[in-house]
């Protein structure tokens, strides 16, 4: 009797082999973030800088803002309400420099090894996108804490916390989403970097963020109503500094303030799982290429 052996290969701690069936997403996920993480994080460093431009922001910028303007109109202190908006930015910067990760794996990396391991492609995508939160987390983490220590008026309750955190989870698998499929269809590094701005930063001065929809231009509010980045604002700030909700008041104009939390919630998850499915038709896209 003559016995069959397969030969298997790895690649970082991933089995090659070949497979005559679709594994499950769940096999070598683990293995999968493991690589991402300690690729994303090779040092100290990685994790820092990052969060250093926000820091000052926070801690600087927004105290010396504080001090001009004083309150927003809705009565919340303004430094506040600057730290919190500061997150608008951060993660959407973070999960788009996830996204580079993605595409130097892409273009000169392991991905087309891991292609072969037995694992589901969309394994792959799920990974990196639990590394991008996880840093995103860490990150909005140290924003905050940095913000406290220098005085910023946060009102913290068990309801106001899982808005806070399912409007950031929201934006980060959205951005994350909108970062992968970016990462498979540009061709140049140097491309891909010239997006970020667009991508992470300019929503950021429509959304709310320095002042309420409210004080822009009639035409720019109504613009800003539709954009998502909006809507996680107003929930952030909601969860944290506004109980009164005025930002979900300027959004949706009714009186049920966890009616339109509800909302505005729906509209950063429909926003994440859009991008999510796109990122993952883009990448299995890609793959077979």
């Amino acid at each position: 009797m003559t016995t069959m052996v397969q030969s298997v290969d790895t690649l970082d701690g991933v089995e090659v082999r070949p497979i005559h069936q679709q594994p499950k997403v769940s096999s070598g996920l683990a293995t999968l973030g493991r690589r991402r993480l300690a690729l994303a994080v090779r040092t100290p460093r990685e994790l820092i800088v990052p969060v250093l431009n926000p820091i000052l922001f926070a801690v600087i910028i927004a105290p010396a803002l504080s001090d001009i303007f004083g309150r927003t109109h809705g009565g919340i202190d303004y430094m506040s309400f600057v730290a919190v908006s500061t997150i608008g930015f951060l993660v959407p910067f973070s999960c788009m420099s996830s996204g580079l990760g993605v595409m130097v794996d892409r273009l000169s990396g392991a991905q087309r090894d891991l292609l072969a391991a037995p694992v589901a492609r969309s394994a792959i995508v799920v990974a990196n996108l639990l590394v991008a939160i996880l840093l995103s987390a860490l990150q909005v983490a140290v924003l905050m804490g940095f913000a406290w220590l220098r005085g910023a008026e946060f009102d913290v309750t068990a309801t106001g916390t899982f808005w806070f955190a399912a409007a950031t989870v929201g934006l980060a698998v959205a951005m994350y989403g909108i970062s992968e499929v970016l990462a498979n269809r540009i061709q140049t590094q140097e491309e891909y970097v010239a997006t970020i701005g667009g991508v992470a930063f300019a929503p950021w001065f429509l959304a709310g963020s320095m002042f309420p929809i409210s004080a822009m231009p009639a035409g720019l509010t109504v613009i800003a109503k539709f954009l998502p980045l909006t809507h996680v604002l107003a929930l952030l700030r909601y969860g944290m500094v506004d109980h009164a909700g005025t930002g979900l008041h300027e959004i949706w104009g009714m009186s049920n303030t966890t009616g339109m939390a509800l909302l505005s919630l729906a509209v950063v998850v429909l926003f994440a799982a859009v991008c999510t499915v796109a990122s993952f038709r883009v990448f299995t896209h890609t793959a077979v290429k």
